[in-house]
């Protein structure tokens, strides 16, 4: 793999979270708190407490990661927890949380870092339906707002990536209405704004996000390598990378997500298990507690995303941005550069 390959990883860093007590205890970015503690009185107190903390804890995750020499990481949505809302200037504390904002943003500049966010499913910005549009907007727009207060300036640097979220049967007309509800967005948040193909043929490849979405727009695609094989739409693996390389601008690192299949994982570690004990596969079904782990193995979803990556990526010789989705997060990246001795300098030099 090209060593100009930077790996990051999404949003929980779990050394930090599961960190026991006498360690120094719990770091997390999200925070939240149950709608029915603060809705009914409007009294947004607890949530910019619950925010200051993250963003205070978001700084812990990225002095862990200069010092494990990761330089790439996705900002959890929850930073500002039902941050859609209210206004963010509305927060009791949002002058503090602010500075700790932008502390947390001069301190990713200032050590080479790359910073993206992934808004959830329920940002449909091609839903049939009014309201679904009009919160897909407020949501969209508080993202790019929490990058404004980070201090950086628009730019797919700083990537809010998310899915068309569905066809509807329809591919073109949805394609048609996303387009015209993504020109309501302010300018800002577009220039932010990048979309990633889909893991299921009745939704979006990357071919398609190309014909029907950045021809008319220009933007983005996320090439996600795991979604691709299970809707490649007669593109190979690196036809569809190249493809979306060419979507981002010249200034601006291509980002990639890579994952790998959960059910294949287990099984590859089942079989490993049925090795030792000398029990040929094909007489699974004699041994029963091995026949249930099997069956159980065989009910896990295939687009499931594995908890590590064992296989090396296939990079292309191209210089990537590369979040890795594993369940495992930042000890998926670290094992990842383990087997293959990659990048573990802990400075780049």
């Amino acid at each position: 793999m090209n060593e100009n390959v930077r790996l990051g990883y999404a949003c929980v860093n779990m050394t930090l979270t599961e960190r026991p007590k006498k360690l120094g205890g719990r770091v997390t970015t999200s925070r939240t708190a149950r709608k029915a503690s603060w809705y009914p009185t409007r009294d947004l107190s607890l949530l910019g407490e619950r925010a200051l903390l993250n963003a205070t804890d978001l700084l812990h995750y990225l002095k862990w990661n200069e010092e494990h020499n990761i330089k790439l990481f996705r900002v959890g949505s929850e930073l500002v927890p039902w941050h859609d809302q209210f206004e963010l200037h509305e927060l009791p504390q949002y002058d503090e949380l602010s500075a700790k904002l932008l502390e947390c943003g001069n301190y990713a500049r200032e050590h080479g870092h790359r910073l993206t966010t992934h808004p959830g499913p329920f940002h449909v910005l091609g839903s049939p339906h009014e309201h679904v549009v009009d919160k897909t907007i407020i949501g969209l727009e508080r993202h790019s707002e929490l990058w404004d207060l980070m201090g950086y300036d628009p730019s797919y640097e700083n990537k809010i990536n998310i899915h068309i979220g569905g066809a509807y049967g329809d591919h073109e007309s949805t394609a048609l209405r996303w387009i015209k509800n993504y020109y309501r967005l302010s300018e800002a948040c577009r220039a932010r704004l990048v979309v990633e193909n889909d893991d299921k043929a009745s939704m979006y490849s990357v071919r398609q996000l190309y014909d029907l979405f950045h021809r008319d727009t220009g933007i983005p695609i996320t090439f996600d390598y795991h979604h691709h094989t299970f809707h490649p739409a007669g593109l190979s693996e690196y036809e569809a990378l190249q493809m979306a390389a060419s979507t981002w601008p010249s200034d601006v690192r291509q980002c990639t997500h890579y994952s790998e299949c959960r059910r294949h994982e287990f099984q590859r570690m089942f079989e490993a298990k049925m090795a030792k004990q000398n029990i040929p596969m094909n007489e699974v079904s004699e041994w029963p507690t091995f026949a249930a782990m099997k069956h159980d193995i065989d009910k896990i979803r295939i687009q499931a995303h594995s908890n590590y990556i064992k296989d090396e990526i296939r990079t292309y010789d191209m210089d990537l941005d590369i979040v890795v989705e594993a369940k495992a997060k930042e000890l998926a990246v670290l094992g990842y550069r383990d087997i293959y001795q990659y990048n573990n300098k802990k400075v780049l030099l």
